[in-house]
Parts: structure tokens; sequence; C-alpha cells
């Protein structure tokens, strides 16, 4: 069995990522009815979000017999924004946060516990099958930090709430992004915006 030795900064960004989302939902007062992202509701959003340490421990028991998708970008450019059923994850977000019951921060601790645990107990060469296909452990779990990032971003707009994204988590999701820009052969756009020498293309879209 492999240890996450090589791969530590990894696993560390996911730690990371999953202790910040816990603690802003933390400080979250009620209000769960209040608008969120798009259709959902705050408490939907933040039932979606915790889906990203829920699939975790699901796919640690399902094991693949081929690795599909070698980088965590080709999972992101696959199930980010192509050919996605939006009714539908409308509808799991929606049923994510009656999951959460009424106390949702207990839930997510619970949730952010057992997926870390987990994830630190497992070998990180692990196949498993995800919605895109089978891949490693190690490389489908910067695909969970980024949601992690990007949402817990989404929940803290819509709570008026300050989230200081650690370093470890944000450097993990933003070059994730990038990767994925590169992968779809945008990235002279991306420097050319990033160097104040264009405006972002409303096209540039990494997920949605």
């Amino acid at each position: 069995m492999s240890s996450w030795d090589d791969a530590a900064p990894v696993l560390e960004a996911f730690e990371a990522a999953a202790g910040a989302f816990t603690g802003l939902v933390g400080r979250i007062d009620g209000g769960w009815d209040r608008p969120g992202l798009g259709r959902w509701d705050l408490r939907a959003l933040v039932g979606h979000t915790a889906r990203a340490l829920v699939t975790v421990t699901t796919y640690l028991d399902r094991p693949a017999e081929r690795e599909d998708l070698t980088s965590a970008a080709a999972y992101v450019g696959l199930t980010g924004t192509a050919d996605v059923d939006a009714d539908a994850v409308n509808a799991r977000g929606v049923a994510a946060g009656a999951e959460l019951g009424d106390d949702p921060y207990a839930w997510v601790t619970e949730a952010a516990e057992r997926a870390v645990a987990r994830v630190r107990a497992a070998d990180p060469e692990q196949l498993l099958q995800t919605i895109g296909g089978g891949m490693r452990l190690r490389t489908y779990l910067p695909t969970r930090t980024f949601e992690l990032v990007v949402h817990g971003l989404d929940v803290a707009t819509a709570t008026s709430l300050d989230l200081e994204a650690p370093p470890a988590a944000l450097r993990e999701a933003a070059g994730l992004a990038t990767e994925v820009v590169l992968q779809r052969g945008r990235g002279s756009d991306l420097l050319l915006t990033l160097t104040g020498r264009a405006d972002w293309p409303a096209d540039l879209v990494v997920v949605r």
C-alpha cells in the first residue's frame, strides 16, 4: 500500500478545504431558505457543496477496474460545463440540502471528519469508479478540493460572511482551473486577461 508522502500537498489541500468549509457552515445563523446560487436556496447550496465530502467516501467503496481519467483537469473538463443536465444537478442539490436535517453544521462536521479519516487511511493509488470513469484517489481528490473552495466562496457570498480560503486549498483550486483552461486551448486568453491586456472572455468558464 502506498502512502501519501509523495502526494502530501494533495491531501493537505483537501483537509484544509474541508476544515474551512466546515468552519464557514458553523458561522451560518439560520436563514437556510435565503437565495444561495442560481435556483438553489442556501440549504441546497450547502448540501451540494457537502457532496464533495460524501462522494469521496462513497467512491472509496466503489473500486474501478481501469483508469479512464488520468488528471483532475480531465474530470472537471468532462463534468464541469459540457452536457450537464441542469434539472438533475438542481434536484441533487435540493435532496442533499434536505439531508442536512435540523443541524447542518453537525451533519457537515461529521461528513468532513469521516471523509478526511477515510482518505488518510486509503492508498492514494487506489482506483475509484467516479461519475466520469475510473480515477486514482490522488487524482480525484483535487476535484473535491476545487468544489469545496469554489462553492465555499459561493456560500460566503450568499451569507455575507468572510471566507479566507486556506492557501494550500486555493493553490490547488486555482491550479486546477488553470489546467482546465489550458486543456481547452485558452491559455493565451487567460494570460492576456491576468496581465490586464484583455477583458475576461464571457465564454471562458471552467464550471458553472
